[in-house]
């Protein structure tokens, strides 16, 4: 832009905010949330070329009548992998902008693990076609570990080719925490890539304390989403992080943490989802759920608004957007009250995108040919699925209802003559199995689960957090087979098997982690499946069966997981015999 036409955006900018030119659009009659008063101002909002020019007597080309309902800033979710929500950035913007999500900040490490720096290049060119604000963080962890294997390994020379981009807001999660806390060579210069830049870096320290803690912050974390209790989040806002208050599908924290926000704290903590799947978007909401929850929980309505919108702005540095004020882009969410947060009318930079649950713009198509094709598994026997035991005792991954976390315990179990694992029906152990996809290793994990309460059959997926392998679990290895088999062909997706018969499968052609369907779409098979895996194959309702299937290969969420490579001790961060 040249001198010339700033000068004369600033000379519009100035008189249209003095009245003496005519707004674009005026919002009238509205009951305004101000996110830095702490107070609802009843008035008029002007809006000029999507940014708010002034509160006050405005006159528009265009007058909106507000009708006396809350006009809020848009909201924001700190932290989001949209490839959970199963849909590339178009279908994710139509099914959360309707519940006044305007602005999210995306790692988008899944996609990044299967496809590398094409994957990530695939979902910032899908976002800018979109009328949200899609920000990203750059993956910092692909793979997570170097304790399993995924279709790429981003290096800090990778990481620094994408770290200039407008959209990019600095470096994603740090899985990896011991080797910040190590200060290993690798790790460093990734985190220099984002600091040397002034960009922020995101945290994820599950159960780090005291002077790991500190370490932790100590290489320029600033935020984490991982805190489950108050006592964690109370010590992370001690060493100046921001708490990014999770809730997702798998992971419910919101409850308890908002337990520990104060007035003197609320402004250092903020709204995410991190992983959210479509049913829970269309019917419970995004950060609309967020604010409903903390009210019910006593937190003031305005101090939650705040958390929803301005706190994560200032986080991530994004000087226009959380609040209703002058110079700040016209993202506005009109609701009744500042209770349930229905959300009635959705605006972005002034721009009418959604009414009473609909989008209302139209759909962009996506071109998904760098990120399909079929998987690279190399081919191998049912005998593989065969779990050779030295004793009688095994190391078992307990599941946990509505947490990622996992306990380990050990379990009598029963082997054949051959010392094999022998599944009873009676013991609530069924056997899991992580497959290389990517590169034709031939590399297969094997472990036992307990309290998924699968009986009869198989279920797998190509979404195994964080690298994506094919992932399986159940209780005879002819279903887990075929379920392998079903996944191969049709080049990704999540499948279910019961005595050979497929109970359903949904296909994921954008790099076996999204569909190119509508969210609507994919959220009606998805729910059939969920169905069927609740009535046919009894798995436990306490736990979602594929979005919980999909955390048991991550081996940075305590205690114990599986990888392609074998069972790991998250705790002790080395690998663990399943023979006790």
């Amino acid at each position: 832009m040249d001198s010339n036409t700033a000068k004369d955006i600033l000379k519009r900018k100035i008189k249209v905010a003095s009245g003496k030119k005519r707004c674009d659009v005026v919002f009238r009659n509205a009951k305004i949330v101000d996110v830095f008063s702490h107070e609802i101002i009843e008035g008029s909002v002007g809006v000029d070329n999507g940014l708010v020019v002034g509160i006050g007597l405005y006159e528009g080309e265009k007058e909106i009548d507000v009708k006396g309902k809350y006009l809020m800033p848009g909201l924001i979710d700190s932290h989001v992998h949209i490839e959970s929500s199963l849909a590339p950035p178009d279908a994710f913007a139509r099914a959360v902008l309707p519940h006044g999500t305007t602005t999210v900040i995306a790692d988008p490490h899944e996609i990044a693990n299967v496809k590398g720096t094409e994957g990530i290049k695939f979902m910032m060119r899908s976002a800018k076609r979109v009328p949200m604000n899609i920000y990203f963080m750059i993956p910092s962890c692909v793979p997570a570990t170097s304790f399993e294997h995924s279709g790429a390994v981003l290096d800090a020379t990778a990481i620094d080719s994408l770290m200039d981009d407008e959209n990019v807001l600095g470096l994603g999660e740090l899985m990896d925490y011991p080797s910040v806390i190590s200060a290993t060579s690798g790790i460093m210069d990734k985190i220099l890539t984002a600091s040397s830049r002034n960009k922020l870096i995101d945290g994820h320290g599950p159960m780090l304390e005291g002077k790991a803690l500190n370490a932790y912050a100590a290489a320029g974390v600033r935020t984490d989403h991982e805190s489950s209790t108050v006592d964690e989040m109370r010590e992370r806002l001690r060493a100046g992080m921001y708490i990014l208050m999770r809730e997702g599908s798998a992971a419910h924290d919101l409850d308890a943490l908002l337990a520990g926000v104060t007035e003197g704290n609320s402004r250092r903590c903020m709204f995410c989802t991190d992983d959210r799947q479509p049913e829970d978007i269309l019917e419970s909401g995004h950060i609309d759920n967020h604010l409903r929850i903390a009210v019910k929980k006593g937190i003031d309505p305005i101090t939650a608004v705040q958390m929803a919108t301005i706190n994560a702005a200032e986080c991530f540095k994004l000087n226009n957007v959380g609040a209703v004020a002058i110079g700040y882009e016209a993202n506005f969410v009109i609701v009744d009250n500042l209770k349930d947060f229905e959300v009635r009318e959705v605006y972005y930079k002034g721009n009418f995108v959604a009414k009473d649950g609909k989008a209302v713009f139209e759909s962009v198509s996506e071109d998904i040919s760098t990120v399909s094709g079929k998987l690279n598994v190399k081919p191998f026997g049912i005998e593989r699925f065969e779990l050779e035991l030295k004793s009688d005792i095994a190391r078992v991954m307990r599941l946990k209802a509505h947490s990622l976390l996992t306990e380990k315990v050990q379990r009598k179990i029963f082997r054949d003559k051959n010392g094999n694992y022998k599944h009873y029906p009676e013991l609530d152990i069924i056997k899991l199995a992580v497959i290389e996809r990517h590169n034709a290793t031939g590399n297969i994990g094997l472990g036992l689960v307990e309290n998924f309460k699968l009986q009869n059959g198989a279920i797998a997926t190509t979404i195994a957090h964080d690298s994506h392998n094919i992932i399986v679990i159940g209780d005879n290895d002819s279903d887990m087979y075929s379920c392998v088999n079903e996944l191969i062909k049709i080049g990704g997706g999540i499948t279910m098997f019961s005595n050979g018969n497929n109970l359903g499968t949904l296909h994921l052609p954008i790099a076996g982690l999204m569909s190119d369907k509508p969210l609507p779409e994919i959220n009606k098979k998805l729910k059939e499946m969920n169905t069927t895996a609740y009535e046919v194959l009894g798995v436990n309702s306490n736990l979602d069966p594929f979005m919980t299937l999909a955390f048991l290969a991550l081996p940075v969420i305590p205690e114990i997981k599986l990888t392609d490579i074998g069972l790991f001790d998250v705790i002790q961060f080395k690998f663990t015999d399943i023979s006790v």
